[in-house]
């Protein structure tokens, strides 16, 4: 089988915990209005790979992801090429590389689940915290990825739950605080992290001749980021 790969990134610190080689997929089912990789959106655009010639071009860097570090798969939505992800997942883990899934949980099937089996952690991309939002902002369910959440806590796989902050959007108080009741609900979420909104996107936009649906919109406030953090600890 083959999957289709937008990128590879070598190393990344943000990506995961540790120092982590990042293969971002293509194929995305979702269109946020603050998406960073609108490049990423289709499918069988990109460059094959089977599972063995994408864990050979990762494992060479190996020695530098240390105790913590791995492998981290993002997209575009990896969960399209569940089945492709789950063989290379598997191949990490006999190497004894780690495994993170860097996902939205828009899509629950057979292939989904057997990945699950085979993830040492998730980075679960929860875009927003109510069904009207969710669908109008990104064309998604919340509901779908309450669900996925549901379905990583009956597999235990550990979870930091990630949330991109937009002014004049998310960045409120109501928001934060319905995130902190879904992350005291959950026992296996063990962190989570809050994303200033960015608009170094905008000449991919650009150069896709496409419109940018934030670029009226100013970025995000570290100072702002600080004060929600404290409302989501508190």
């Amino acid at each position: 089988m083959e999957g289709y790969i937008h990128s590879v990134q070598s190393l990344s610190t943000v990506d995961g915990p540790g120092v982590r080689c990042v293969v971002f997929m293509s194929g995305c089912p979702l269109r946020c209005v603050y998406c960073h990789n609108p490049d990423t959106w289709e499918l069988k655009k990109d460059k094959a790979y089977t599972p063995f010639e994408l864990f050979e071009k990762v494992k060479r860097f190996r020695e530098y992801f240390g105790e913590k570090g791995g492998v981290t798969v993002s997209g575009g939505e990896p969960l399209m090429q569940g089945r492709f992800v789950s063989e290379f997942f598997t191949l990490c883990r006999e190497n004894g590389i780690g495994t993170c899934l860097d996902t939205a949980g828009s899509i629950i099937n057979d292939d989904v689940k057997e990945l699950l089996k085979h993830t040492d952690i998730c980075l679960l991309d929860i875009k927003f915290a109510d069904e009207e939002s969710y669908k109008k902002f990104t064309g998604g369910s919340f509901y779908q990825t309450m669900c996925f959440l549901e379905l990583l806590k009956e597999n235990s796989v550990p979870v930091i739950t990630r949330h991109v902050i937009v002014p004049g959007i998310n960045n409120n108080e109501a928001y934060i605080k319905e995130i902190k009741k879904i992350t005291e609900s959950f026992p296996n979420i063990i962190g989570s992290d809050l994303l200033p909104f960015r608009k170094l996107c905008a000449s991919k936009y650009e150069s896709m001749k496409i419109a940018f649906p934030l670029a009226g919109t100013p970025e995000e406030d570290d100072g702002e980021i600080k004060r929600l953090y404290e409302i989501l600890k508190s």
